[in-house]
Parts: C-alpha cells; sequence; structure tokens
C-alpha cells in the first residue's frame, strides 16, 4: 500500500491533500447511481469510475487512484483484493 491514513475516526480521508495516490482495501458499495470505497481504516471514499464493477459491488476489493476532492477518488483500478 502507498498509503496509509491514520488518526481523525470518520474523516481521516479529510486531512488528506488532493492530488494525493490513494491505495486501499475496503468493500465496495453501490448508493443510488454511486459507488464507493467503505474503507478499513473508517468512513469511505466517493468513486468516480472509468467502468461499471457491477460483478465487484458489496465484495473485499484494492482500490487505486487519486484523490480530486474530500472523500472523492478518480479511481484508475478496482480489483478484488
Amino acid at each position: 500500500m502507498s498509503l496509509t491514513v491514520t488518526g481523525g475516526w470518520n474523516d481521516a480521508a479529510a486531512m488528506v491533500a488532493i492530488g494525493t495516490r490513494i491505495d486501499e482495501v475496503g468493500t465496495l458499495i453501490r448508493d443510488g447511481g454511486a459507488f464507493y470505497l467503505r474503507r478499513d481504516v473508517g468512513g469511505r471514499y466517493q468513486l468516480e469510475l472509468h467502468r461499471t464493477p457491477v460483478d465487484l459491488v458489496e465484495k473485499r476489493v484494492r482500490l487505486v487512484g487519486t484523490l480530486v476532492g474530500p472523500n472523492l477518488v478518480n479511481a484508475d483500478g478496482v480489483a478484488p483484493a
């Protein structure tokens, strides 16, 4: 993993700078038309995806991408963890 966020309890991502590379494991969830990573370290990221990984919903995944807004990640990849 290239980034481990510690501190804070549910807003840990708010302490990470925009443009930071993200490499984390968690559970992929879908809420309405949006996808999120429920992070193992707490909190969640909303995902900007280039493809729709419906086969991975509610499964443990590894997310690699770039933080582009508060709790918003532009995903380069989502794969089974």
